[in-house]
């Protein structure tokens, strides 16, 4: 035989229940259903934004490339601008300079009968001063004399034979020096070249 026990704290002297105290017997009520698996429906929507973002990653991608693309044919374009800007400049600077190594010609031919007068010195000044404005504007005289002969260089308008293979293909003297801008020469030299031939055995 069961026998209930009442909660006085839940009912009044007479036995009636108290109002406003739950009775912990009541039935619990039942917790709501938790959702299903996901439709076919919000499937296909999920998919298609996993699609959507996946391609826009992809563009974005494809966006950046096209920057740096762009950016590096730009930095290109400008190198090469600066290049030909600088080899107009060379250019410019050698025809301008063609007067210049004219006149320093002349200047040398009245300096190859040099008798050490005042004249001769005051030529001399004046051969030495446009060769120092040459070289400020970046244009050198090159010393060819004693170097292996080169046609890019010089022309080699006489040859002289001589007795020892160390002077054989060598510049012994020049008619007319040569001029570079950065190793590039403007005007060729000419000059008198060495050749060596070995003694005809008996």
């Amino acid at each position: 035989m069961s026998v209930r026990v009442n909660d006085k704290r839940r009912y009044n002297a007479d036995g009636t229940p108290r109002a406003g105290v739950p009775d912990p017997e009541a039935e619990t009520p039942a917790a709501p259903e938790t959702s299903g698996p996901a439709s076919p429906a919000q499937s296909e929507e999920v998919s298609q934004l996993r699609s959507e973002l996946e391609a826009a990653r992809r563009r974005v991608d494809e966006l950046a490339r096209g920057i740096q693309d762009v950016m590096r044919e730009r930095d290109e374009f400008k190198q090469r601008i600066q290049r030909e800007r600088e080899r107009m400049l060379e250019v410019e600077k050698g025809q301008v300079a063609q007067s210049l190594i004219e006149a320093i010609d002349e200047l040398d031919l009245s300096l190859a009968a040099d008798d050490g007068s005042p004249l001769a010195q005051g030529v001399r000044l004046i051969r030495d001063k446009l060769l120092q404005k040459l070289a400020a504007s970046g244009i050198e005289r090159l010393r060819l004399v004693g170097r292996p002969y080169d046609p890019n260089f010089a022309e080699a308008v006489d040859v002289e034979l001589v007795s020892s293979p160390d002077q054989g293909e060598k510049v012994l003297a020049e008619q007319r020096p040569a001029y570079a801008v950065r190793g590039r020469v403007i005007r060729p030299g000419r000059v008198k070249v060495g050749r060596y031939l070995e003694p005809v055995k008996a």
